[in-house]
C-alpha cells in the first residue's frame, strides 16, 4: 500500500519484526533533516499539529524533544502522554490503580497530574518530535529495549544531558491505544513490557540503591509479570469458551 499510494516515501521493509527501538533507529539514521518524528502506526496526526510543534522547537533551541496531547478515540486524555520518571512508589500507585484515582501525591506522580503545559520528565513514544542535534549528542534508542520503556529511557538520557522535554497540550494527536498490540498483550509483548521495566531500573536506578531495595524491585516486577501472564491466559480461555458456546 505504501509503495503504491505513496511512491515518494522511502520505504524500508524489514524481513522480521525488529522491535520499536531498532526499527526507529534505522529510519533515524537514513534521514538528515534537523528534526525527527517518531510516530506509532496506531495514531492519527491532526491538521497543523506538526507545523505548530516545529515552530515551537525552532524558536526554543533548548527543547530537545516535544510531545503533545494524545487523545483516545473517545476524546479522553491518554495519561501516558506526559509522565514523571518512575519511582517504586509512583509505579505501585500506577499499576495498582490507586494513583489513577488521585489528582496529586506520590502515588499519582507517574502521570504528572500537576503539569498542564511545559517541561516534563517524559513524553510518549507514540509521538515524539526530536531535535537531531540532541539525538546526535545523546544517542538513539537503546536497542536493548525491544518494545516498551525505550521512550522513557531516551527521555531520561535527554534530561541527563541537559535537554528539555516539552509537553504541548494545544496540539492534539489521536492515539488508538493498543491499536498495534491488541487489547491483550501476547506473552512475548508482556515479557517485553516487564523486561523494559527491569532494564530501565537496572540501567538508571540500581547502581545508586542498596542491594535489598533492588532485590525487592526485581521481585515485584517478576510477580507482576507472572500475574499479568496468568490473567491474560485466563481471559483468553474464557473468551474461547464463550465462542464455542455461542450458536
Amino acid at each position: 500500500m505504501v509503495r503504491q499510494c505513496f511512491p515518494e516515501v522511502r520505504l524500508i521493509a524489514a524481513e522480521r519484526n525488529l522491535g520499536f527501538s531498532a526499527a526507529s533507529n534505522i529510519g533515524i539514521r537514513q534521514g538528515e533533516a534537523p528534526f525527527v518524528l517518531c510516530l506509532n502506526p496506531d495514531t492519527r496526526v491532526t491538521e497543523g499539529a506538526l507545523d505548530q510543534l516545529l515552530e515551537l522547537m525552532t524558536t526554543r533551541p533548548e527543547i530537545g524533544m516535544c510531545g503533545c496531547r494524545l487523545e483516545l478515540e473517545d476524546g479522553t486524555l491518554d495519561h501516558a502522554a506526559k509522565r514523571s520518571f518512575p519511582t517504586p512508589l509512583s509505579s505501585l500507585g500506577h499499576f495498582s490503580g490507586l494513583g489513577r484515582r488521585r489528582r496529586s501525591g506520590r502515588l499519582a506522580a507517574y502521570r504528572a497530574p500537576w503539569l498542564t503545559r511545559g517541561p516534563v520528565d517524559a513524553v510518549n513514544g507514540a509521538f515524539m518530535l526530536c531535535r537531531r542535534s540532541a539525538l546526535d549528542q545523546v544517542g538513539l534508542f537503546d536497542e536493548g529495549f525491544w518494545m516498551y520503556m525505550e521512550d522513557l529511557d531516551l527521555c531520561y538520557r535527554f534530561a541527563q544531558a541537559g535537554w528539555i522535554t516539552w509537553y504541548e497540550p494545544t496540539v492534539k494527536v489521536i492515539h488508538v491505544k493498543a491499536g498495534t498490540s491488541g487489547p491483550l498483550r501476547s506473552p512475548r509483548l508482556n515479557y517485553a513490557f516487564h523486561y523494559g521495566m527491569f532494564r530501565f531500573y537496572r540501567k538508571h536506578y540500581a547502581p545508586d540503591r542498596k542491594g535489598l531495595t533492588n532485590a525487592v524491585v526485581y521481585c515485584g516486577i517478576a510477580v507482576k509479570l507472572a500475574a499479568s501472564l496468568l490473567r491474560n491466559s485466563a481471559v483468553r480461555a474464557g473468551r474461547r469458551m464463550c465462542a464455542t458456546r455461542s450458536p
